[in-house]
């Protein structure tokens, strides 16, 4: 019956590898047990986005199978790296950058690594914009210290579910950092390697506006999953994103997709829809790159952020924050399709 079982399966596809979930190794359990198929399904994320689809099609294959009455489909999940891993313990190092700034790029960063981890992925955030650090502030930590362990490695902070290290924790409150590109190359190369992050699924890191030292060192320091553009509708905006897309491709780094931040507002007493910045810009630049998402204007999202807790978190619910969500398992489901390049074209089932 396993055998048969497995037959089955092999006859669904990850909706976004496009192989079997058998020869992707994804299937862990696959037993007849008093009728009932017992299926377990190991996803390439938990932030899978297409979950529901991948247990429908699970469920419709196996009960085609002779003796089966009834399908029980649990999951669990596993990162995989592309490739070799970027630092030891972290699978993944996503960059979110900005051509300019003022799009809301921290704040997406923040809610990124937030619902990745709700969703149970284990995830860090460097806040990397040295001169301007905001992440400490948005998660409520901004008088919290970096300690560092008995090997003299740099501990991150917790909050909200996942890892975070900000120059802001390391740095008295207020104080201007005039730093030229050698010490800002020898600061990230700390944050990245001398700091214990443990086993990550997902680094996420909050880039400084622009193209500068900060963007440089870290393509150049390690092996980078990807890069997320955030961007807001206007045509400034997309000038600037479109020179951020340049500069990690002239990096090797893959643009993994767009995400336009602000795109519309919905007024809370009417309903109504107004495009206060235009809207739909980033689909011109989307014809190279995925459009992870367009996220709309809330006042909630800032009021959240200054109130210490990501939005996604504290208004799961509003129109911003399952925008966010889903931005962040559209991301998710970028890097496995990244992924897939490094597995073999056979994986064992277990």
């Amino acid at each position: 019956m396993h055998e048969a079982l497995l037959a089955a399966l092999s006859t669904v596809n990850d909706p976004e590898l496009h192989r079997d979930l058998v020869s992707l190794g994804m299937i862990e359990r696959a037993e007849l047990v008093g009728g009932v198929a017992q299926i377990k399904v190991n996803l390439t994320t938990p932030a899978c986005p297409l979950k529901g689809k991948i247990e429908q099609d699970v469920r419709s294959a196996v009960l085609e199978v002779a003796g089966v009455e009834d399908v029980a489909v649990t999951f669990g999940a596993m990162v995989r790296p592309a490739g070799q891993p970027a630092l030891n313990g972290i699978k993944h190092v996503v960059l979110v950058g900005s051509g300019k700034g003022g799009v809301g790029k921290s704040s997406v960063a923040v809610n990124l690594a937030a619902s990745l981890a709700r969703d149970g992925a284990k995830v860090g955030l460097l806040d990397a914009d040295v001169y301007g650090p905001s992440v400490a502030h948005m998660l409520g930590e901004s008088q919290a210290k970096v300690t560092a362990n008995a090997e003299r490695k740099m501990l991150p902070l917790v909050a909200h579910g996942f890892k975070f290290l900000s120059m802001a924790n390391l740095s008295p409150a207020g104080q201007a950092l005039v730093w030229r590109g050698p010490m800002l190359h020898s600061a990230i190369q700390q944050f990245l390697k001398d700091a214990d992050w443990g086993e990550l699924d997902y680094l996420i890191v909050d880039l400084p506006p622009g193209t500068g030292d900060v963007q440089l060192s870290l393509t150049q320091t390690i092996q980078v999953t990807g890069a997320v553009i955030v961007t807001t509708p206007q045509d400034v905006a997309l000038i600037d994103a479109a020179r951020a897309i340049d500069m990690f491709r002239k990096a090797s780094v893959p643009v993994l997709g767009l995400i336009e931040n602000m795109s519309y507002f919905v007024a809370p007493d009417t309903g109504n829809v107004y495009d206060l910045f235009g809207r739909g810009g980033s689909r011109k630049l989307g014809e190279q790159f995925p459009l992870l998402g367009e996220i709309p204007l809330d006042t909630d999202v800032r009021k959240d952020a200054d109130a210490g807790t990501p939005a996604v978190l504290a208004h799961p619910t509003s129109a911003a924050s399952q925008a966010l969500t889903a931005v962040a398992r559209q991301l998710a489901g970028q890097i496995s399709v990244r992924s897939l390049a490094s597995l073999p074209d056979q994986l064992t089932v277990v």
